[in-house]
């Protein structure tokens, strides 16, 4: 089985492409040969991934985008565009968390926030990919959702609910969009090694952060690699049958 050179000169682009399992999945997809676009709200950590991209050999450009807003979405599929000759994966990556909290603890406003960066941000990336791909034969979405869009847990409500949305978008597109050899599958990751996540951990008290860790079965946060490699499989010909699926990588939590 050799899925590096399945990888190898296709054209891939990343959201929330310049940190965490984003920059992961970068960084595994340019050593196997893929033209990486690193897209990212934060333009600095764009520039500064696909520099270290480009001086270990591979073939990456920076694009700055805002998920939320439709225009800066549309933008960046032209400014990808302007450098490569299609696009024929993108991984929608791009999302935030909250604090975990009661529902009446979370306001409106951090509620329409996950809704708009980890749904609509979606919905928007999907929409432009769909008349893209539909117009240039075909390609794969791959949508990052998480084992909280599948089984929620208490004090996680507004993060939850984006990540079930996520999950109901790729169903429901891999249906309608099959015909048009359009592939759509999500990643479904549990608590991993990441600076959002590292984020989380740094509001816990000592027992809270241990028992994070202990409640996975492999008793330790994934490793952003681990999800890349996974996510690369995906962008693969060898995924080719595989549609409207959520690949769980949880270290056995949910079984």
């Amino acid at each position: 089985m050799n899925v590096a050179a399945n990888v190898e000169g296709k054209h891939i682009l990343i959201t929330g492409g310049g940190s965490g399992i984003g920059a992961a999945s970068a960084t595994v997809l340019c050593a196997r040969g893929a033209i990486v676009g690193v897209a990212d709200v934060n333009e600095e950590n764009a520039n500064a991934l696909v520099a270290e991209l480009q001086a270990a050999g591979g073939k990456a450009y920076a694009v700055t985008v805002d998920v939320t807003n439709p225009e800066q979405v549309k933008a960046m599929f032209e400014s990808a565009l302007s450098q490569v000759e299609k696009i024929d994966v993108i991984i929608n990556n791009a999302g935030i968390d909250h604090f975990p909290s009661p529902m009446t603890d979370v306001d409106d406003e951090m509620f329409m926030k996950n809704i708009q960066v980890n749904l609509a941000g979606v919905w928007y990336c999907m929409k432009n990919a769909l008349k893209h791909m539909t117009a240039t034969g075909g390609g794969h979405i791959i949508n990052v959702a998480s084992v909280a869009g599948l089984r929620s847990a208490p004090m996680i409500s507004a993060y939850s609910a984006s990540k079930h949305g996520v999950i109901g978008l790729t169903k429901s597109a891999a249906v309608e969009y099959a015909r048009a050899n359009i592939r759509i599958n999500a990643v479904c990751p549990s608590f991993v090694d990441t600076p959002m996540v590292q984020g989380v951990l740094s509001k816990l008290d000592e027992r809270g952060q241990k028992g994070l860790v202990a409640a996975n079965p492999m008793k330790r946060l994934g490793k952003p690699e681990e999800i890349a490699n996974a996510i690369a499989w995906l962008c693969s010909d060898e995924s080719s049958f595989m549609t409207g699926q959520s690949v769980v990588l949880d270290g056995g939590m949910l079984a």
